[in-house]
């Protein structure tokens, strides 16, 4: 994963989420997570343009994302739109 994403960060994401801390297949867990790590990307990115190691993942997961956003949105309408306001992804 990374050195910004430590065991007790990605538990607290996964409970907070996705029901409980071993619960790590859950669509909204998952969401949160690749948000998360969507963040830290850009934040990176903002201070090493030049590194497209890093760009090459952070559109990886925008697109990882994205499909799990798309599975969610046809699965639970209710479950999507209160995880897209909480996140404050999508307008």
């Amino acid at each position: 994963m990374g050195i910004y994403l430590t065991k007790e960060k990605k538990e607290e994401i996964f409970k907070e989420y996705g029901g409980s801390e071993t619960n790590t297949g859950s669509t909204e867990g998952q969401i949160a997570l690749f948000t998360y790590r969507i963040q830290s990307l850009s934040e990176h990115l903002k201070l090493n343009p030049k590194d497209q190691s890093s760009r090459k993942s952070l559109l990886s997961l925008v697109g990882k994302r994205r499909r799990l956003l798309s599975y969610l949105a046809k699965k639970d309408i209710k479950g999507y739109r209160e995880l897209t306001s909480k996140l404050g992804i999508r307008k």
